[in-house]
């Protein structure tokens, strides 16, 4: 789960919440439901998308939200890893020999592309069907990040007509001037159901599904380029470096300092061995030489 946008949402409605009843008791918090209200907001607000999109694409956008709650987030330099595993694997046993690490690729585009090096297709062929791919997972993911783009702009405008329909209504049957408080206040709540869904609620939704699909694209793009580098057969090194050029230097530097940690303690441990050891000879011919003085 993705606890930042977990603490978000709650974290927003939570201080609303709190500074109403900070304000005016827990009867004021009740005093913000009102059920025609939510209808003319919420209500017209889907209406309005339903108009904008068709309905496959709306059911789809909401099937996708999951990946707002869910926290992915690949790491490229263990792909350059693997690729590099890969590529010299390739260039000591060929190209068929790869066949056998198809089992262990969970990501289903390196696997696609792997399998078409494999399969032996031209590297013009394999760099179109990727490349389409990509494009319409981009064009796939801006669907779903317009639709709640949407909802964002149109949670704010029929909240503005709630208002002004509340307003007519209560100028329409205003019988004394003590009822325009209290007619002001329920008019007003459209209003605040549709800015409060919009900035809380539609647009940082869209905004992480645009981040989610950023990460996703650059994990293809360096997927991309490494399946081409592994059917042109280049030098291991070359190839990282091509890939390395994809991600900050830093993301390197933390995964060698750890393989340096790793094999420093090992190192480590075998001199302490070996140290205990010389120890031990040491005091054995100690105890010898004191035997042969007496």
């Amino acid at each position: 789960m993705d606890l930042t946008t977990i603490i978000g949402f709650t974290g927003g409605l939570i201080l609303v919440l709190f500074s109403v009843v900070l304000r005016g008791g827990m009867a004021a918090l009740a005093g913000f439901i009102n059920m025609p209200s939510i209808m003319i907001t919420f209500g017209g607000t889907f209406a309005a998308l339903l108009v904008s999109y068709p309905l496959n694409q709306v059911v789809k956008s909401f099937k996708i939200v999951q990946q707002v709650f869910t926290e992915k987030q690949e790491d490229p330099a263990q792909y350059i890893q693997k690729f590099r595993e890969l590529i010299i694997k390739s260039s000591k046993e060929g190209v068929l020999s790869l066949q056998d690490e198809l089992k262990g690729i969970d990501n289903v585009f390196f696997k696609r592309g792997v399998k078409m090096v494999v399969d032996g297709q031209s590297q013009g062929l394999i760099s179109e069907e990727l490349e389409t791919e990509l494009a319409f997972t981009r064009e796939r993911h801006k669907i779903g990040q317009e639709i709640f783009v949407t909802l964002g702009t149109y949670s704010p405008a029929f909240g503005m007509i709630g208002t002004i329909m509340g307003l007519i209504l209560m100028l329409a049957n205003l019988q004394n001037q003590a009822q325009i408080a209290s007619g002001m206040a329920v008019a007003l709540l459209t209003t605040f159901y549709g800015a409060l869904a919009a900035y809380l609620i539609f647009l940082p939704i869209a905004g992480k599904l645009k981040r989610r699909s950023e990460e996703e694209l650059f994990i293809k793009r360096v997927i991309i380029r490494g399946v081409l580098s592994l059917h042109a057969g280049e030098i291991p090194s070359i190839a990282v470096s091509k890939l390395r050029a994809y991600i900050p230097r830093s993301a390197f530097m933390e995964t060698a300092g750890k393989a340096g940690s790793k094999k420093a303690s090992g190192k480590s441990g075998k001199k302490s061995k070996k140290g205990s050891a010389n120890t031990k000879k040491k005091t054995k011919k100690k105890k010898v030489k004191f035997k042969k003085k007496k």
